[in-house]
């Protein structure tokens, strides 16, 4: 029998199960692999697990970081990607490293570099989660952090100014969405039918931008001028993680998730030991960890669409 596994990660709000990008990627691949995760949100920071958040706990085995994560499930046979070609892993690196180096820097500043943003919603929510007195130190310190991270990234030659930087990484941002929608198209997801690796990290980067209520946002606004992108995270929030606008589970749902992960386990095992068995039956159609029709079907039509981010 596996190892329980719980996840350490910052809560949700705005309809979302975390606002921290991180857990969100560990949380939607969880879903879409049928990782059995036990998720524990952070109410009291000086409970929280030694290390980055989010933390994966497995008996006495303990992981953060999300690709750390995400690999160690693979090892336990959860499994998103067991479908994809050789070209669609490397083109899953490439969009994952085109995320982090164009997107990730504009979503640092909106969150904790942005003045209005930073003191009307991102600092008394952090600090609300967080236990007095360290709540009066450590969201400044995490705002100097994903300043000074945006800086040594992106503040050389030819960028010196403050204002040039700001400039610049908004820039990159919006082109960055502009090239994930253009890649999406009409489909449900980066790869067709079927959530992968890259659905999870374009989920965990987008969602906050598209659903925390910022004063300031212009990076919200172009997500918005973009509807396939808003439609893809519409679809997993109310498909995989059945959020209500409130932001919590419809009664009984909760039930049905249980037995939808049971029946995915089970898929993944068979579905490795064919592979086991002769590599060439990978060819044929397989069913794949959790398709969005068979969730649709499992949902009846019921779910609306609709934490601290790693300096």
């Amino acid at each position: 029998m596996a190892a329980p596994m719980e996840l350490s990660c910052w809560g949700g709000d705005w309809g979302l199960p975390s606002l921290h990008p991180e857990s969100l990627t560990v949380m939607a691949y969880a879903k879409f692999s049928g990782a059995p995760l036990a998720v524990n949100t952070i109410t009291n920071f000086w409970r929280a697990p030694k290390g980055d958040v989010p933390v994966l706990v497995s008996e006495d085995i303990v992981i953060s970081q999300p690709a750390k994560i995400l690999n160690f499930l693979r090892k336990q046979k959860y499994n998103a990607d067991y479908e994809l070609s050789a070209k669609q892993g490397a083109d899953t690196l490439a969009y994952i490293a085109l995320l982090e180096e164009k997107l990730l820097p504009a979503l640092l500043h909106t969150f904790w570099v942005e003045a209005e943003n930073y003191c009307s919603v991102t600092k008394p929510w952090f600090a609300s989660r967080i236990a007095f007195p360290l709540s009066l130190y450590l969201p400044g310190k995490m705002s100097r952090e994903a300043l000074n991270r945006i800086l040594l990234t992106r503040g050389g030659p030819p960028l010196y100014s403050l204002t040039e930087v700001e400039a610049q990484i908004y820039r990159d941002a919006k082109e960055c969405l502009n090239l994930l929608s253009k890649r999406l198209g009409t489909s449900q997801f980066f790869f067709g039918h079927t959530p992968t690796t890259l659905d999870a990290f374009v989920f965990g980067f987008l969602a906050p931008i598209y659903k925390v209520c910022f004063p300031r946002v212009q990076l919200q606004e172009h997500l918005k001028q973009l509807p396939n992108l808003c439609r893809f995270c519409d679809n997993i929030l109310a498909c995989y993680f059945r959020l209500t606008v409130s932001g919590h589970s419809p009664a009984g749902q909760d039930t049905a998730d249980a037995n939808l992960q049971k029946l995915t386990q089970l898929v993944n095992k068979e579905s490795n030991l064919i592979e086991k068995m002769d590599d060439n039956l990978r060819k044929s159609p397989q069913h794949p960890p959790r398709k969005l029709t068979t969730l649709k079907l499992a949902a009846g039509g019921e779910g609306s669409p609709l934490n601290r981010l790693s300096p």
